[in-house]
C-alpha cells in the first residue's frame, strides 16, 4: 500500500507568450536541448488546468546532468495576461540552473537582448561563499536563476 510520499522531480513548467521567442532564450542562448514538442488540441490538458484553449503548444527541454526538465507552454485561442511579478511578490516563481561560466552566459544573454534583475553577484561569505549568481528574465518576465558553484579547488564552500 502506498503511503502518499513525494518520490521525485520531473519538470518545472513556464507559460510563454511566443514559443519561438522563448526558445531563443532557453534553447539558443542558454543551450537547453529540446527533448519533445507537440501540440495538444481538445485533449486532457484543458480540464487539468481548468481552461478551454483551442490548443496548447508544449516543448520539453532537458537540463544537462539532470533528470529534470523545463516544460514550456504556449496557450492558443484563449485570452491571456502577463503574470510577471517581482521575486518578492507572492505567487512569483523561479527555477535555478547550475552553470559552469556565469560571466560568459550572462554576457551572451545580454548580447542577445535579454536582461537580468541585477548584476552578477560574487557571494563572499556564508555557506555559499565563492559562488556566483544572477537572476535573469526570460522574454515573458519569468525569473531564471543562474548559479555557478564555488571553485572547490580554491577552498570555496559547496553550493
Amino acid at each position: 500500500m502506498a503511503d502518499g510520499r513525494v518520490t521525485g522531480f520531473w519538470h518545472s513548467g513556464v507559460t510563454v507568450k511566443d514559443m519561438g521567442e522563448a526558445l531563443r532564450f532557453y534553447r539558443d542562448t542558454l543551450g537547453l536541448e529540446i527533448e519533445d514538442e507537440y501540440e495538444i488540441k481538445g485533449d486532457y490538458a484543458g480540464p487539468i488546468v481548468g481552461l478551454d484553449p483551442e490548443s496548447m503548444l508544449v516543448v520539453f527541454l532537458t537540463v544537462p546532468n539532470s533528470e529534470a526538465k523545463i516544460e514550456l507552454f504556449e496557450y492558443r485561442g484563449i485570452e491571456r495576461h502577463s503574470a510577471s511579478a517581482r521575486p518578492c511578490d507572492y505567487g512569483a516563481g523561479h527555477f535555478c540552473l547550475y552553470v559552469d561560466d556565469l560571466d560568459s552566459i550572462h554576457a551572451r544573454l545580454i548580447e542577445a537582448g535579454f536582461s537580468a534583475r541585477g548584476a552578477v553577484i560574487n557571494i563572499d561569505r556564508g555557506p555559499r561563499a565563492g559562488a556566483k549568481v544572477v537572476y535573469t528574465i526570460d522574454p515573458d518576465g519569468y525569473h531564471v536563476e543562474l548559479y555557478q558553484l564555488p571553485d572547490r579547488s580554491a577552498g570555496g564552500a559547496p553550493g
